[in-house]
């Protein structure tokens, strides 16, 4: 595992607490926020996943 690995990891775990925080609060915003950075963190393992496929 790289870093981009790792940072999309932890951005999507960090995005579904949010989710589920705000889902749990019934504050939307939070939800939506939570929904951003789970979405990122799969943007972040794509480009890992990418880098990978390039070096070998």
């Amino acid at each position: 595992m790289d870093k981009e690995h790792l940072k999309g990891a932890a951005k999507t775990a960090e995005g579904q607490i949010k989710e589920t925080a705000g889902k749990l609060t019934g504050d939307k915003k939070l939800e939506a926020e939570g929904k951003l950075k789970k979405a990122e963190g799969e943007v972040r393992k794509a480009v890992g996943d990418a880098k990978d496929a390039l070096k070998d």
